[in-house]
């Protein structure tokens, strides 16, 4: 029996990505007017920001998006009394049906929504691998933390860009569909993968697509402790673990385990072990010596 095989059509392809950035901006943060020889996409998570672009100028708010065109001088502003959130990723793309998106803010859907949480939740595979990794030019080593990061990058990007073409060409039932909604076990393994990296409340809220009041309840309710607390708890175990090993001082350790600063660390520390980490470590050296 002869097989003809489908050779697919390619409406859009993404070839390279520039960055991947979840940005908390200060109120009155601006940036100059530049271009770059890609597209950018602008995403407000939470917030408002003024943009001014050859495309369009204006305010862009809560959950809409902007695509600035390849080369497209730009810049944006933030009001004197919002510190808005916003998703940035710069990215090529030569299908010319996202240079609608450059000329006037789109709000995007729950669904299209959740597909770039997906796309920033790859992203921190790559663009934020763990400290642990010493080069982060070194392509094996982060093909070896996160297989197939890359791939799932552009996979959830292609697909959210063709949603996004194919809800603004107003094709009913077009939006393609996102897996179910994650529940708080996902929230848990995401911290166990990322604690030692800066995390926020507005940062798993968007990543999972809920809100506080829910995320800080439904997590309560299923660990019995609170985010702040898992995490601090989680963070102390890995130092305790760090400090048996004796590889660190206690600077590098802290910022090891997700600390900003050695005397937050400290303070951490004592309160939920109630001794100092320099106690902690002495206490080690007594029973090495036994």
């Amino acid at each position: 029996m002869e097989f003809k095989l489908k050779e697919f059509k390619i409406d859009l392809c993404v070839e390279r990505l520039a960055n991947i950035h979840y940005f908390e901006f200060v109120k009155e943060y601006h940036t100059f007017k530049d271009s770059h020889p890609f597209r950018e996409l602008i995403y407000v998570d939470s917030g408002e920001i003024t943009v001014e672009a050859e495309g369009y100028s204006g305010k862009l708010g809560d959950k809409q998006l902007l695509i600035h065109k390849s080369d497209e001088a730009h810049s944006l502003y933030c009001p004197e009394n919002i510190a808005p959130n916003v998703i940035i990723i710069g990215f090529e793309c030569d299908c010319r049906e996202l240079d609608v998106f450059s000329s006037a803010p789109v709000t995007l859907s729950d669904d299209l929504t959740k597909m770039l949480a997906e796309v920033v939740r790859e992203g921190r595979s790559v663009f934020l691998p763990p400290y642990d990794i010493p080069n982060l030019r070194d392509m094996k080593k982060r093909e070896d933390f996160a297989f197939g990061a890359d791939q799932m990058i552009k996979l959830w990007f292609e697909m959210f860009l063709i949603g996004l073409v194919r809800s603004a060409a107003k094709h009913e039932g077009a939006q393609p569909r996102v897996s179910a909604e994650r529940g708080v076990e996902a929230i848990r393994d995401y911290i166990e993968q990322h604690y030692m990296e800066r995390i926020t409340l507005d940062d798993l809220c968007f990543l999972f697509g809920t809100n506080k009041t829910t995320i800080c309840h439904s997590f309560k309710a299923a660990y019995g402790d609170t985010l702040i607390h898992y995490i601090n708890r989680l963070r102390i175990k890995k130092a305790k673990k760090l400090m048996r090993e004796g590889n660190m001082n206690l600077s590098e350790l802290a910022a090891r385990v997700g600390f900003s600063s050695i005397h937050y660390f400290s303070k951490v520390f004592k309160f939920y072990e109630q001794k100092s980490p320099t106690e902690y470590f002495a206490t080690i050296k007594s029973k090495l010596e036994i």
